[in-house]
């Protein structure tokens, strides 16, 4: 039976995006280990939002990803490697697999961004290849996988969007309900700020955290007082 999975974080589905992008872009160095898979959720391009994650992070997110089954480890070499197992577990396509990963990666995109942003990968045929693809995952009898956004006012497209996040957030309309490019990077921006911000603040908490106790055991073998 197909497996019901819980709703992913951010950071979960970055991780299982860079190893289900980097399986078909770099398949030499697939599976990745724990330095390369943080270095892709971390790239600055072809990425949104744009995040800044550290090694406990993206560890953490593989431990709850593999609690689902969705990531494997494998021993090989000196360090663990990390492989996905989306098609296995959500009994889909490789091109499923594919727009399931852009939209993991980069946010909602029409069906023509996603035929373009897909080409490194695999190469749809026309923008009706991978609509029929989509309306599949929108239609899956185990539960939908995206789902088509409402079109703005204005916009001559509408935009998909993954679920394994649940619901995404309401589109933006620009002034007076009229729809904007500027209103839609000012939204994704505002995200991507605040998952960047998350992170950061997350770093800074674990490396004051060590300077604590650095500070302390220096305090401590001098025989001084740490407020001294």
């Amino acid at each position: 039976m197909t497996q019901v999975l819980p709703i992913l974080s951010l950071v979960e589905t970055r991780v299982l995006g860079v190893l289900a992008e980097k399986q078909r872009t770099v398949p030499d160095s697939y599976p990745l280990t724990l330095n390369s898979l943080v270095s892709g959720c971390n790239q600055k391009t072809s990425r949104n939002p744009v995040l800044e994650l550290s090694e406990s992070q993206v560890q953490a997110a593989i431990d709850s990803l593999k609690g689902y089954s969705l990531v494997a480890e494998t021993s090989g070499g000196r360090a663990f490697r990390y492989e996905h197992n989306i098609d296995r577990v959500l009994r889909i396509p490789s091109q499923s697999v594919i727009l399931l990963t852009v939209l993991m990666l980069r946010g909602p995109q029409t069906a023509g961004e996603l035929r373009i942003a897909c080409d490194r990968m695999h190469n749809f045929a026309d923008i009706s290849s991978v609509e029929g693809f989509l309306d599949e995952l929108a239609e899956r009898p185990a539960g939908a996988l995206v789902v088509k956004l409402a079109r703005l006012p204005g916009a001559r497209e509408s935009r998909w969007a993954h679920l394994l996040s649940g619901t995404p957030p309401e589109e933006v309309a620009g002034p007076g309900g009229a729809s904007s490019d500027g209103a839609h990077a000012l939204h994704d921006a505002s995200l991507g700020e605040v998952a960047a911000l998350k992170a950061n603040v997350a770093r800074l908490e674990a490396e004051l955290a060590s300077l604590k106790a650095l500070v302390g055991r220096v305090c401590s073998e001098l025989g001084i007082s740490e407020a001294g």
